[in-house]
Protein backbone atom coordinates (compact mmCIF):
# COMPACT_ATOMS: atom_id res chain seq x y z
CA UNK A 1 0.00 0.00 0.00
CA UNK A 2 1.46 3.37 -0.93
CA UNK A 3 1.36 6.50 1.23
CA UNK A 4 -1.46 8.10 -0.75
CA UNK A 5 -3.65 5.08 -0.06
CA UNK A 6 -2.83 5.22 3.65
CA UNK A 7 -3.65 8.94 3.77
CA UNK A 8 -6.91 8.38 1.88
CA UNK A 9 -8.00 5.60 4.27
CA UNK A 10 -7.22 7.65 7.37
CA UNK A 11 -8.76 10.86 6.07
CA UNK A 12 -11.78 8.94 4.81
CA UNK A 13 -12.66 7.46 8.17
CA UNK A 14 -12.02 10.75 9.95
CA UNK A 15 -14.55 12.44 7.69
CA UNK A 16 -17.07 9.59 7.74
CA UNK A 17 -16.84 8.19 11.27
CA UNK A 18 -16.03 11.38 13.16
CA UNK A 19 -17.89 13.81 10.89
CA UNK A 20 -14.89 16.10 10.49
CA UNK A 21 -15.18 18.65 7.70
CA UNK A 22 -13.01 17.83 4.65
CA UNK A 23 -11.27 21.20 4.76
CA UNK A 24 -10.09 20.59 8.35
CA UNK A 25 -8.36 17.32 7.45
CA UNK A 26 -4.95 18.82 6.70
CA UNK A 27 -1.46 17.44 7.45
CA UNK A 28 -0.67 20.25 9.90
CA UNK A 29 -3.93 19.80 11.87
CA UNK A 30 -3.54 18.73 15.48
CA UNK A 31 -5.93 16.32 17.18
CA UNK A 32 -7.54 19.25 19.00
CA UNK A 33 -7.93 21.12 15.69
CA UNK A 34 -9.94 18.11 14.51
CA UNK A 35 -11.97 17.89 17.73
CA UNK A 36 -10.50 14.47 18.56
CA UNK A 37 -10.37 13.70 22.27
CA UNK A 38 -8.90 10.70 24.07
CA UNK A 39 -12.10 8.65 23.75
CA UNK A 40 -12.24 9.33 20.02
CA UNK A 41 -8.61 8.29 19.75
CA UNK A 42 -9.46 4.89 21.22
CA UNK A 43 -11.92 4.46 18.34
CA UNK A 44 -9.25 5.57 15.87
CA UNK A 45 -6.87 2.92 17.24
CA UNK A 46 -9.52 0.22 16.74
CA UNK A 47 -10.14 1.36 13.15
CA UNK A 48 -6.39 1.42 12.41
CA UNK A 49 -5.98 -2.08 13.81
CA UNK A 50 -8.82 -3.35 11.58
CA UNK A 51 -7.73 -1.50 8.44
CA UNK A 52 -3.99 -2.13 8.64
CA UNK A 53 -3.72 -5.30 10.73
CA UNK A 54 -1.37 -4.17 13.47
CA UNK A 55 -1.70 -3.02 17.06
CA UNK A 56 -0.95 0.51 18.25
CA UNK A 57 0.32 1.29 21.73
CA UNK A 58 0.00 4.58 23.55
CA UNK A 59 3.74 4.96 23.83
CA UNK A 60 4.02 4.62 20.03
CA UNK A 61 1.94 7.76 19.67
CA UNK A 62 3.78 10.02 22.16
CA UNK A 63 5.48 12.15 19.49
CA UNK A 64 2.60 12.14 16.98
CA UNK A 65 1.11 15.61 17.25
CA UNK A 66 -0.27 16.33 13.78
CA UNK A 67 -2.32 14.44 11.25
CA UNK A 68 0.63 14.47 8.85
CA UNK A 69 2.82 12.82 11.48
CA UNK A 70 0.07 10.25 12.06
CA UNK A 71 -0.13 9.51 8.32
CA UNK A 72 3.65 9.00 8.19
CA UNK A 73 3.69 6.85 11.34
CA UNK A 74 0.94 4.54 10.06
CA UNK A 75 2.55 4.36 6.61
CA UNK A 76 5.93 3.36 8.09
CA UNK A 77 4.30 0.81 10.43
CA UNK A 78 2.38 -0.86 7.64
CA UNK A 79 5.55 -1.03 5.56
CA UNK A 80 7.38 -2.81 8.36
CA UNK A 81 4.48 -5.26 8.80
CA UNK A 82 4.29 -6.38 5.19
Amino acid sequence: MNKTEVVDIINGFLVEEFEIEDDLVQPDATWSDLGIDSLDFVDIVVIIEKEFGFKLKGEDMINVRTLGQFHEFIYQRQLSNQ
